[in-house]
């Protein structure tokens, strides 16, 4: 790339070593590339050498440590380059980031008023929007990134703003319009793979079946992340054709491997492990990454994984209780109201159980293409 022709002729450029570092961290976050990391990591580290402090590298990595996820260290490296340059954007975001994905929700909703008093703009909008999402608030989320949309003019800005509204309407059910959604993304760009991924998973839960998995195979060969890998090897399963269960297993395998090279590559991958391995892998595996994840950071996610896996490994009393934490913030997720279900019928309460079975299917009657098939059929068990 250009940037790196200019490094080799001034490879005493800072700012240069630090434009590159926060380049490969995009190259890895958008290919699904952790290779990319330490390339990353190494061209920070030296536009640190080159100027000791300066906020730019320190902002690229704590960008960089929340994609490994290690947010304790993304919280750190933010802190320290938001005391050089209070409004430094990427890490007043990185900084929101972090404290969410620690479930420290409280001083994420703080993080975010303070990054939209001193840098408004679209990734402090987004972001301000997923606070208040995670805290039950749908509206003044859908608000915010509406109001981020009409103003939003580059492609990108338009294409990253409309796919976050998709995801908002998808998590409530709403087909129609994450799909309006997902096509003003691509029609921004069309190669948009948070829109394609969000568009597939539509398209399925509307029974447009082979679109979606044609879409899903578009978007794993371009982003084969463990999320879309799942989602397609399960599209595989409910399809049911000859050579399906081969091909779903394929997907799965690929998960794997996946986790492998991120892990070989500095990135915490326990989440993705235990949310993979619990329905489609090594149920003690899902176990052991779901407690470690769960030891470094309590979240919604963290809690529903680690209750998941202890529920598919038979220990649902244990399990109980990270379900009800899972949704106690108000977060409405059809998956985790699923899960606690399953949960809570598994440990006697049939009323609660029935009760959350049907508000997961109420909320999104195709959260997954074969977990929603389960809650109906267990439904329709317990009555």
């Amino acid at each position: 790339m250009a940037l790196q022709r200019h490094l080799r002729v001034q490879p005493r450029d800072a700012g240069g070593w630090a434009t590159l570092g926060l380049a490969y961290d995009e190259q890895a976050r958008t290919k699904g590339d952790p290779a990319r990391y330490p390339q990353a990591e190494k061209a920070l580290k030296r536009s640190l050498a080159l100027a000791p402090g300066n906020d730019q590298a320190l902002a690229g990595q704590a960008a960089l440590a929340a994609a490994r996820h290690d947010f304790a260290g993304a919280l750190a490296c933010a802190d320290r380059a938001l005391k050089r340059n209070p409004y430094s954007e990427r890490a007043l975001s990185s900084r929101i980031d972090a404290l969410v994905e620690l479930g420290r929700y409280g001083e994420a909703s703080r993080a975010a008023d303070t990054a939209d008093a001193r840098r408004p703009g679209v990734p402090v909008f987004t972001r301000y929007a997923y606070v208040r999402e995670l805290r039950g608030d749908v509206k003044a989320a859908r608000k915010v990134l509406t109001q981020a949309l009409s103003g939003a003019t580059a492609p990108g800005d338009v294409a990253y703003v409309a796919a976050q509204l998709g995801q908002l309407a998808w998590n409530q059910g709403d087909y129609q319009g994450a799909l309006d959604y997902y096509a003003r993304a691509l029609a921004a760009d069309d190669t948009y793979v948070p829109a394609l991924e969000g568009r597939a998973r539509a398209q399925a839960a509307t029974g447009r079946r082979a679109e979606a998995i044609k879409g899903m195979e578009t978007v794993v060969a371009r982003y084969p992340l463990p999320a879309p890998l799942v989602v397609l090897g399960e599209l595989y399963e409910a399809r049911g054709g000859a050579g399906d269960r081969a091909r779903a297993h394929d997907q799965y395998a690929l998960v794997n491997a996946w986790i492998a090279l991120a892990r070989a590559n500095g990135v915490d991958a326990d989440l993705d492990t235990a949310l993979a391995a619990a329905d489609h892998g090594d149920k003690k595996a899902a176990l052991r990454a779901a407690r470690a994840e769960w030891s470094r950071r309590h979240t919604v996610h963290t809690a529903d994984a680690l209750a998941w896996a202890l529920h598919v490994n038979g220990h649902d009393e244990q399990a109980l209780p990270y379900a009800r934490r899972s949704t106690a913030t108000g977060y409405r997720n059809a998956a985790f109201l699923y899960h606690r279900g399953m949960i809570e019928l598994a440990t006697g309460h049939r009323k609660d159980g029935r009760a959350s079975l049907a508000a997961a299917l109420e909320l999104n009657p195709g959260f997954s293409p074969l977990g929603a098939a389960e809650a109906r059929k267990a439904l329709e068990a317990a009555e």
